[in-house]
């Protein structure tokens, strides 16, 4: 068992301590830069209900930024 404060590192499984572990919950600076990543990676995806798309918002609309802009001529 775990002293009192100890767990598991999530991505290697070493024991590790919450208490003056400025990594935590890692057990060091190489599996939080790993966890980082597989974030970055988008290998862990929070769970969520699928809402399917509708053409409101998957249309861009037809003018431009700069047509807005362009002011009548003398």
């Amino acid at each position: 068992m775990y002293a009192r404060g100890g767990m598991k590192c999530p991505i290697c499984g070493k024991p590790t301590s919450w208490k003056d572990n400025s990594f935590r919950p890692f057990c060091s600076e190489r599996c939080k830069l790993l966890d980082f990543g597989a974030w970055a990676n988008e290998e862990y995806k929070v769970p969520a209900d699928e809402v399917p798309e509708s053409e409101e918002f998957t249309q861009h609309p037809t003018t431009s930024i700069e047509n807005e802009h362009e002011r009548p001529g003398p």
